[in-house]
Formats: C-alpha cells, sequence, structure tokens
C-alpha cells in the first residue's frame, strides 16, 4: 500500500466567497498582513501500489475528487504503509 495526497483548489479566477469571508475575519483580528486567502481540500488515499497507479489517481481526481470546470488538483506520492 502507498500514501496518496490529493491537493483540490479552485481554479484561479473562480470566486472563493469562503476563503473572503476568512480574509474578512483575519483582518477584523487585526491580521492585515493576509492579502488573500484561497480554501481547498486536502485527501489523503491508501491504494494498492500497482504498476498504473498514476494512471488510477488521475481517474479518481478527474471523475469523482475534483470537479474540474471549477478546480485544478495535484497529488503527491508517498511513502508505502504497512497494513
Amino acid at each position: 500500500m502507498i500514501k496518496v495526497h490529493v491537493y483540490v483548489t479552485l481554479k484561479e479566477g473562480v470566486l472563493d466567497p469562503q476563503g473572503s469571508a476568512v480574509t474578512n475575519s483575519l483582518h477584523a483580528m487585526n491580521y492585515e498582513e493576509v492579502k488573500n486567502v484561497r480554501i481547498g481540500k486536502y485527501m489523503e488515499l491508501e491504494v494498492e501500489n500497482t504498476k498504473n497507479v498514476e494512471q488510477r489517481i488521475e481517474e479518481m481526481c478527474e471523475k469523482l475528487l475534483s470537479n474540474p470546470v471549477i478546480e485544478d488538483y495535484t497529488y503527491t506520492i508517498g511513502e508505502a504503509v504497512s497494513s
């Protein structure tokens, strides 16, 4: 088994109302140095290490884990996990 880390973020130019709300809240708390916040998702998957694991991860991201119309994704394949 290997651990896969998937990061999903809104595409540049897509409005992020949740990020705006967090930015405003931070400013209200006197953290004026924060200029912009973008909210995303992080997922950890434990998958079997197969010869086409990267292709399978791409398919998962495209079909379920992200919305390709408004979101981008990246992933890293980490260390082996003992089962």
